[in-house]
C-alpha cells in the first residue's frame, strides 16, 4: 500500500515512520516503499510544511520560516511557494539546531552535509522540503519510491489512486496515533530526556542526531 503526504520541513519522526511501514529490508532483498508527495494542493499556513520542532535546552521549540505573501498564499499552489529569505532564518535555524543537538552522538557527523543544503537557499519551498526530506530518507537508511501527484484528489478518493491519505493527519497542532498503530511509540535515547523527560514525534533530525545508523531500526521494529 502506498502512502501520500504532504510536503514538510524537517518532517516528524512519524512522517518517515509511515514511509518506512511498507519497506522491505532483508538478506536477500530490498523492496522500496511507494510514496506520493502533494505537488498540487494550494500552501496551507501554520502545519509542518514550513515549520519544525527540535528539542531543545527549554524543552519542545518550533523553528519555522517565512514564506512569499502574495495574493493570498493560500491560494496559491505549494510547488510555487517561494521562501522569503529578508531576514536571515537560515543562520538562525542553523544555529538552534547546532544549541539543541551539537552534544548528541552523531550530530558532527551529519552536520555539514545537512547544513549545505538549507545555505543552497533555494527559492521555492517545494524544493528546499524535499531535498531534506530525500536526506533524511538515505540516512536514515529507507528506501523509498517518491513520486508527485499529478492532480489534486479529495481525501474520499484517495486511497483508490494514491493509497493512504496522510495529507492532514501529521500536523503540529493535532495529535495522531500513528506511533501506536505501527507499534512504535517507544522512547529513545535524547540529550535533554534528563530534564524534561522523552518528547515523541519531534522532527527526524531528533532521531538521526541521536541515534544515527541505528535509525533504521527504531523506524521499522513495530512493523517486521
Amino acid at each position: 500500500m502506498s502512502v501520500l503526504l504532504s510536503t514538510a520541513y524537517f518532517p516528524p519522526v512519524q512522517y518517515f515512520a509511515s514511509i518506512a511501514k511498507e519497506f522491505t529490508l532483508s538478506a536477500d532483498r530490498v523492496i522500496p516503499s511507494i510514496v506520493y508527495l502533494e505537488a498540487c494542493e494550494n500552501y496551507q499556513k501554520q502545519s509542518y510544511r514550513n515549520r519544525c520542532i527540535i528539542y531543545s535546552q527549554s524543552g519542545p521549540e518550533a523553528l519555522s520560516f517565512p514564506v512569499v505573501h502574495e495574493n493570498g498564499t493560500h491560494k496559491i499552489p505549494v510547488r510555487e511557494i517561494m521562501i522569503d529569505y529578508r531576514k536571515d532564518w537560515v543562520t538562525r535555524h542553523k544555529r538552534a539546531i547546532s544549541s539543541a543537538y551539537g552534544t548528541s552522538a552523531f550530530f558532527e557527523y551529519y552536520r555539514d552535509e545537512l547544513f549545505s543544503i538549507m545555505d543552497k537557499r533555494p527559492e521555492r519551498l517545494f524544493d528546499l522540503n524535499f531535498s531534506i526530506i530525500c536526506f533524511f530518507l538515505e540516512k536514515t537508511g529507507i528506501s523509498a519510491d517518491l513520486r508527485l501527484t499529478d492532480s489534486f484528489v479529495p481525501s474520499e478518493d484517495v486511497q483508490e489512486i494514491y493509497g493512504t491519505d496522510l495529507r492532514e493527519s501529521i500536523h503540529p497542532k493535532r495529535q495522531d496515533g500513528i506511533m501506536a498503530d505501527l507499534g512504535l511509540e517507544k522512547p529513545y535515547f535524547q540529550v535533554f530526556t534528563g530534564r524534561y523527560g522523552f518528547i515523541g514525534n519531534l522532527s527526524i533530525m531528533d532521531l538521526l542526531f541521536n541515534e544515527g545508523p541505528n535509525s533504521i531500526s527504531f523506524l521499522k521494529s513495530g512493523n517486521r
